[in-house]
């Protein structure tokens, strides 16, 4: 070392040691103050409803949604985040870390078969044997709020004022109209929406779901102390059936659909390709034959079914405008930064077509609902879009909602905000038992004494850059709902799909090159198909998995379920009509008899 350099490190060490001596001693009591806590980040879910995983913006999408696809931007997109088939299992999940047979809630209710309804983890409700995310948060001091749909459950114990939420207005059906307070499937006689623990008989007059539930929430968030740490759940109808959408949201998509589902789901593919969603070589999925070809439409069926599908388009960017007036809301109050955001969808696309029912078709008669092009979307009209464009809304992946394919479960994740680095596309299997023990990491929130601990595991790692996955090729991790089934492995699902668009057969795909399940390899790689179905057989050993018969329609059950709805809670207005035709069929009749005899006299 040169003599000009150590010259120049005694110096420093001499003025260190200067500055010790003369520094002020700390007395007792500041020697054993603690370091500052580090700040709790607030947490913000989103929950879409009934999105495909092309649905987003920032996943390829032509529908509108600006303020989501700024949340990709600043934080994380998974390309490969899993759901349950349907809702209210993904729901149990979500707020629990728990698998849903655990839960309580393993299906919809609709489908819970008599010899299983009661059963440990088949309680109908959210059972107390596993905490909500919100008890989890209580304990490290934060304050829970939730508005928008919740469907676990309306009792003292599954509502969410007695699970954790200090605040809530909530929807416990299914489902309901968008424009006013009434149900939208003969199933129920009135929709059930609830605000704490009393249920709410009356909805304001100028009522839009998605407006109001974000309004609500702005009003709950204001009440709290600008310091206060809180939980905050959206979630959104849209795009639940009936699909409603205020009319200027709708027409701004006039023409984008005129050219057919083929043709938007080789769009989104292109697109998800291209983003780096899935391989560029990955084959497009293979329909079902029983799915419409555009061009077998009539040009005025062609007109309907497009204007459908805007109605869909428009009802997601409605959402995506309200989710933008809550996050400038934070920014304006200083909460913004602070806020972990995480968006997501709770199960692929709905594709059901209520028009193939006769029961619902003259439900919606009685109902005074309006299917008139020229109106669809406003007050008093029901939307759906079917299967085909179901299909494109989850291109480039197999199937839709109600299916263990990879339309019906692999749906978006975004998550951005403080603790979360900004980089892009993060293609680990992922699965929504793990969102709870990523807040509940995030928040330094102990586990609750007594309670089911989490199935799924933080994505903390994820988040910060500081790992690639949080499963090892090893773990399987397996997910049931009524006969429809998966098991995940490294690269590897094994799974069953049951009708209306499976045929109960397990399968074999590898979904690294092959996410749209065309390629079967059950037959050429049997070993690994023996070893995943023993580890499936072991999953649902251990959580408890009811099974149903081999040919269990869920479809065909609720459809009948709502025949006998139907006709049960119409049956009055049924017989009026029915004595009405009746009576104008025996006038007709006798007019046309007196008519007869007044000729045969002439």
């Amino acid at each position: 070392m040169s003599t000009g350099r150590t010259d120049a490190w005694r110096l420093a060490g001499l003025a260190a040691c200067f500055a010790l001596l003369t520094a002020p001693a700390l007395t007792r009591e500041e020697a054993e103050e603690p370091a500052p806590a580090p700040v709790r980040p607030n947490f913000l879910i989103v929950i879409l409803d009934d999105i495909g995983f092309t649905d987003l913006g920032a996943y390829g999408s032509e529908m509108r949604t600006p303020h989501f696809d700024a949340e990709a931007q600043r934080g994380v997109m998974f390309s490969s985040f899993h759901a349950g088939p349907t809702c209210a299992p993904t729901r149990a999940m979500l707020m629990t870390g728990v698998d849903s047979h655990l839960t309580g809630v393993p299906t919809l209710e609709h489908l819970m078969l008599p010899e299983q309804l009661g059963q440990p983890g088949h309680e109908g409700e959210l059972n107390t044997r596993v905490a909500t995310i919100a008890e989890q948060l209580s304990g490290a001091g934060y304050v829970s709020l939730i508005t928008g749909k919740w469907h676990l459950g309306r009792s003292p114990t599954s509502l969410p004022a007695g699970r954790g939420f200090a605040r809530s207005f909530i929807l416990d059906s299914s489902g309901a109209d968008n424009w006013e307070h009434r149900p939208y499937l003969p199933h129920y006689t009135r929709a059930e929406w609830w605000e704490d623990d009393a249920p709410a008989h009356e909805l304001p007059e100028d009522f839009y779901s998605s407006a109001f539930i974000v309004d609500k929430m702005i009003d709950y968030l204001g009440d709290l102390e600008p310091d206060q740490p809180f939980l905050s759940i959206v979630s959104f109808q849209a795009n639940h059936i009936p699909l409603q959408a205020p009319r200027e949201y709708v027409e701004r998509y006039d023409g984008v659909y005129d050219d057919g589902w083929e043709a938007l789901a080789e769009r989104r593919h292109a697109a998800a390709a291209a983003l780096g969603l899935i391989p560029e070589d990955a084959p497009p999925p293979l329909l079902p034959g029983s799915l419409r070809r555009w061009s077998g439409l009539s040009p005025r069926e062609q007109a309907h079914s497009a204007m459908s599908r805007q109605v869909a388009a428009g009802m997601l960017e409605a959402a995506d405008h309200h989710y933008g007036r809550l996050a400038e809301w934070l920014r304006e109050t200083g909460r913004y930064d602070d806020t972990v955001v995480i968006i997501l969808s709770d199960n692929g696309p709905e594709y059901n077509n209520p028009s193939r029912s006769r029961a619902f078709l003259g439900w919606l008669a009685l109902q005074g609902y309006s299917r008139d092009p020229a109106r669809l979307g406003e007050r008093g009209t029901y939307a759906w879009i079917g299967p085909e464009w179901a299909a494109a809304s989850s291109s480039p992946l197999s199937l839709f909602k109600f299916h263990a394919a990879e339309g019906g479960v692999r749906v978006p994740l975004i998550i951005s905000g403080p603790g979360v680095t900004a980089r892009g596309i993060a293609p680990a299997f992922t699965f929504v038992t793990d969102i709870a023990p990523t807040l509940s990491d995030l928040a330094g929130a102990a586990p609750m004494d007594g309670r089911e601990p989490f199935t799924g595991r933080s994505l903390t790692p994820l988040l910060t850059g500081e790992a690639e996955r949080i499963y090892a090729p090893q773990d399987a991790i397996g997910l049931e709902m009524s006969g429809q089934s998966a098991l995940y492995r490294g690269d590897y699902k094994l799974t069953r799909n049951m009708a209306p668009y499976g045929d109960g057969q397990w399968r074999l795909f590898n979904l690294a090159g092959d996410p749209g399940e065309t390629r079967d390899l059950a037959g050429s790689r049997p070993d690994l198909f023996a070893s995943m179905r023993e580890a499936y057989g072991a999953y649902e050993q251990r959580m408890g998995v009811l099974p149903v018969p081999a040919d269990f329609d869920a479809q065909g059950r609720i459809d009948a379920m709502g025949w006998r709805a139907f006709f049960e809670n119409n049956a009055l207005a049924l017989i009026l009509t029915g004595l009405t035709l009746l009576a104008a069929a025996l006038a007709a009749g006798y007019l046309a008899m007196k008519r007869r005899r007044r000729r045969i006299w002439r």
